[in-house]
């Protein structure tokens, strides 16, 4: 298979374009085009009907906090490739399909997940009613301020968590808790809200790939119902394109009113495995473009890898502790890996092909305060 960008008339055996880094590498003239505000006319309209979330540099360079190397050309040449008519590698709207992890993908996961914060926090108000919590894990390690085997629970065990917490309320007081929270906790480090540090570059690559007619979703192991209340805000992603762990609900009429009421009980884990169990259920197009940053991304990236026609595949690598944080796409909160023996996930990516974007080199700008503090 060659792994040339098609530009023009492909010869009919031609196989679909698979962005790696040596494609991408082979697209640096189109990369220089683009940046110029000289190429095809459909790249000149994507900068110019790029959404709120674009800095103001894009309306005349795309990805403008993304450094110019093997990552953002490869981005680039993708998406010229799938959105020129006369393309071979041309791909309709319709399925223009991308999925995107949500922690450590789009915004910042460290020291712990901010839906985990979440729980703490919740744990701790609600503490006084449930005494029976003090001898009861993971309750009492919140009580105790036990950080180390707070830090090593999963997002499936963090949804488990807020399941049992929160059962018995209706699907809108959840809501409510959750949009309080989000408006008013700060991250421990940065001293922001949570949705202050999402990441500069993907909130580009987010309105860059929307201006070319892709449907942009979050696939992720967090709470589905805690995403929904903050991903059209930050990301531009609507609440109906956000899948995610579901817990169970109920319907009732209470004082007259229909409600749905959640359950203590975990319904659907949307991780590893069940990413792409979760695409096929919830989406129902098989994606053409995914993005991740760590081993339980795997499973989805090598589902939309499989897929007929063009594939970009890119990881986001942690490896930049003096802006964010440094650490493997293995590791767990505690730093662990969950399994030593195990090719690490980053050779993985490149035995592949898959692009990996390293947030130190291929990142200008980290968080969105950055750049306007610049």
């Amino acid at each position: 298979m060659s792994n040339e960008p098609h530009h023009t008339t492909a010869e009919p055996e031609s196989e679909p374009l698979r962005v790696t880094r040596r494609t991408a590498l082979r697209g640096a003239g189109l990369a220089s085009l683009l940046a110029m505000g000289t190429g095809s006319a459909r790249a000149q309209r994507t900068v110019l009907n790029a959404d709120t979330h674009q800095s103001q540099k894009e309306t005349t360079e795309p990805l403008p906090s993304w450094n110019d190397g093997q990552a953002k050309q490869a981005i680039l040449t993708f998406v010229e490739a799938v959105t020129t008519p006369d393309s071979p590698d041309f791909v309709p709207p319709a399925e223009r399909i991308a999925t995107f992890d949500n922690d450590g993908t789009l915004w910042v996961e460290r020291p712990v997940y901010a839906q985990l914060a979440f729980a703490i926090d919740r744990i701790r108000e609600l503490a006084p009613q449930h005494p029976e919590w003090e001898d009861e894990q993971p309750f009492k390690a919140v009580l105790e301020n036990d950080l180390e085997t707070l830090a090593a629970a999963s997002q499936s065990e963090v949804a488990e968590l807020l399941a049992v917490t929160h059962a018995g309320i209706t699907t809108d007081e959840f809501e409510a808790i959750v949009t309080d929270w989000l408006n008013t906790a700060r991250h421990p480090r940065f001293d922001r809200r949570y949705t202050e540090l999402a990441y500069q570059p993907m909130l580009e690559l987010l309105s860059f790939l929307r201006a070319n007619e892709f449907k942009t979703f979050i696939v992720s192991g967090g709470g589905v119902e805690f995403m929904r209340q903050m991903s059209e805000a930050t990301y531009g992603i609507p609440p109906e394109q956000v899948v995610g762990s579901t817990g169970k609900t109920r319907y009732e009429v209470r004082d007259g009113e229909p409600v749905l009421v959640k359950l203590p009980e975990v319904d659907f884990v949307d991780d590893e495995a069940g990413k792409p169990i979760g695409i096929h259920k919830f989406i129902g197009r098989q994606p053409i473009a995914a993005f991740g940053n760590y081993v339980g991304d795997r499973e989805m990236l090598e589902w939309t890898d499989a897929g007929d026609g063009p594939r970009l595949l890119l990881l986001v690598n942690h490896d930049d502790a003096e802006r964010e944080y440094a650490y493997s796409m293995d590791e767990d909160l505690t730093g662990e890996t969950s399994d030593e023996s195990s090719q690490p996930f980053i050779d993985v990516a490149e035995e592949k092909g898959w692009v990996v974007a390293s947030m130190k080199d291929d990142w200008e700008y980290v968080f969105p305060f950055e750049q306007a503090e610049s």
